[in-house]
């Protein structure tokens, strides 16, 4: 099943980007797109802190019951791999 994340962001200079984060078939794809962009950014190595603003939406959708225990441990796994390569 097909699960879909979106949330936005400003920078320090204001501008606002939008990133999706999705997982279907067991991965997870995150793209970013900042205000003006035509085309969206597509992360083979997605950036750790999405990742972590990520973590923070589905721990509180798990909560409200919106989110499956799959995504928060497969969302897990990829920020200690991501915090191992980053090493």
């Amino acid at each position: 099943m097909r699960s879909q994340h979106i949330w936005t962001e400003r920078d320090e200079h204001g501008t606002k980007r939008e990133v999706r984060a999705t997982r279907f078939g067991g991965v997870w794809r995150l793209q970013a797109k900042t205000a003006g962009d035509l085309d969206w950014t597509y992360y083979d190595r997605p950036l750790l802190g999405d990742l972590l603003v990520l973590k923070d939406i589905l721990d509180r959708k798990y909560q409200r019951r919106r989110a499956s225990r799959e995504d928060v441990v497969s969302l897990q796994k990829l920020i200690a791999d991501q915090k191992q390569i980053e090493r």
